[in-house]
């Protein structure tokens, strides 16, 4: 579903992303680790199209996100770290501009507002402006939108940040929910406690080159550890800065 071929990023010059191939099945859900500065961001904005690689090439269903980019994009459903809204329009204004923008019906639409708005408690803010949403509340909106022409893949850059934990609760039963459905979830966290709670398998990534991929319990045999997903994050970069495993 979710497939790079040697991806590589550089910013003048300097490598930010080296040789990434992955393979994502459908259905997977994807938890993609690394420290501050890694290449995770990088990577997931090649992913959807907004940042042209230097090197390699990435595909979503099938597509490639460069040469095939309509196809591809259709395909994703997009949550960044930052989102950018449109301030000045409200919540429900922003769930049809989404739905117009991918061609969904506006019966559909409805039907899907309505869901979604009454799942993340938004309904009785939909007619207000998004500029007086909270974070909280902007970040759920977000998410609704990213659901609402039913994706193939879900590609998320830290989900959790601004929700208070019934909306994280949330969160997690619906990217369970929609994997058992079928839809493949690209998930980037510092959080790991929920990548250990919700990944299929995991990807580590530290000055741009994949250092371990595989599952939570490959990784423990990897490193030779029997803790939890961070006591094993951590051991794993701290002991790549150093030299070998030990």
């Amino acid at each position: 579903m979710i497939e790079t071929f040697g991806l590589s990023k550089n910013y003048d010059g300097h490598p930010a992303v080296i040789d990434l191939t992955l393979k994502i099945e459908r259905g997977e859900i994807f938890c993609f680790l690394g420290p501050n500065g890694a290449g995770k961001t990088t990577t997931i904005k090649m992913l959807t199209g907004l940042l042209m690689p230097s090197a390699g090439r990435a595909a979503v269903a099938g597509f490639d996100v460069v040469d095939q980019p309509e196809e591809a994009k259709r395909r994703i459903g997009y949550i960044p770290d930052r989102p950018y809204l449109y301030e000045k329009l409200s919540g429900r204004d922003f769930f049809t501009f989404v739905g117009d923008m991918f061609g969904v019906p506006r019966a559909v639409q409805a039907q899907r507002m309505k869901a979604f708005f009454d799942l993340f408690s938004l309904t009785d803010a939909q007619d207000q402006f998004i500029e007086n949403y909270s974070h909280g509340m902007r970040q759920k909106l977000v998410f609704a939108a990213s659901l609402l022409h039913d994706p193939a893949a879900l590609i998320i850059d830290e989900p959790m940040v601004g929700l208070d934990p019934k909306s994280v609760r949330i969160v997690k039963s619906l990217l369970k929910e929609r994997s058992r459905a079928g839809t493949t979830v690209f998930l980037s966290t510092h959080t790991l406690a929920i990548a250990e709670e919700l990944a299929d398998r995991i990807g580590v990534i530290h000055k741009g080159r994949l250092m371990f991929l595989g599952t939570i319990g490959q990784l423990r045999e990897a490193t030779r550890r029997s803790g939890n997903l961070e006591e094993l994050f951590l051991h794993l970069t701290e002991e790549q800065e150093g030299g070998a495993w030990s």
